[in-house]
């Protein structure tokens, strides 16, 4: 399958965008990654990829209008990828309503884990492939802390603060 790519201007800097053509996906294009600027594990271009704007308009106009505060949700078709934990921990972020945060524990609970499984929900959070759509800027230490964020504690800080929420970034274990 051709992995198509465009790029997108945000508050957070430039998206990198990849996906595939899917039949079931509004706008035709099913999202692989979005990824931002020195994104710890973020994707980057590969050299058989397709430039195609045209593909991801109806994922670029759900992303302006959430930056613009006016999309709470996404409806976007996600390139089906990771393990069965991961999936797990990845629908449980999708779960967590807008202007809202959870901690990894809470994760764990929701997926039917012992709090003890902290650090491996936020190591498959840490994996997730889909910054800013699915959610896991929504996702704090148990302590209420800004841990744990691949794209970088100030842009976790930039994403809650579009939600409504403010948190000053402090020391805290990164789970």
């Amino acid at each position: 399958m051709t992995t198509l790519f465009t790029t997108l201007q945000s508050p957070l800097g430039e998206l990198l965008l990849a996906g595939e053509r899917s039949t079931t996906a509004p706008g035709g294009t099913a999202l692989a990654s979005l990824s931002v600027p020195g994104q710890k594990g973020g994707a980057t271009v590969g050299v058989d990829w397709v430039r195609d704007a045209d593909a991801f308009t109806g994922i670029a106009d759900q992303l302006t209008a959430y930056f613009a505060g006016a999309l709470t949700r996404f409806d976007i078709e996600y390139v089906f990828s990771g393990t069965p934990f991961r999936r797990r921990v990845w629908e449980a972020l999708e779960a967590i309503p807008y202007g809202a945060t959870f901690s990894y524990a809470d994760i764990a609970a929701r997926i039917g884990e012992p709090r003890g499984a902290a650090r491996p929900v936020g190591t498959a959070i840490g994996a997730n492939p889909l910054l800013v759509v699915r959610p896991c800027h929504r996702v704090v230490g148990a302590n209420g802390s800004l841990t744990g964020y691949a794209g970088g504690l100030e842009r976790k800080q930039l994403l809650l603060a579009l939600e409504g929420m403010t948190f000053t970034a402090r020391p805290g274990r990164a789970e």
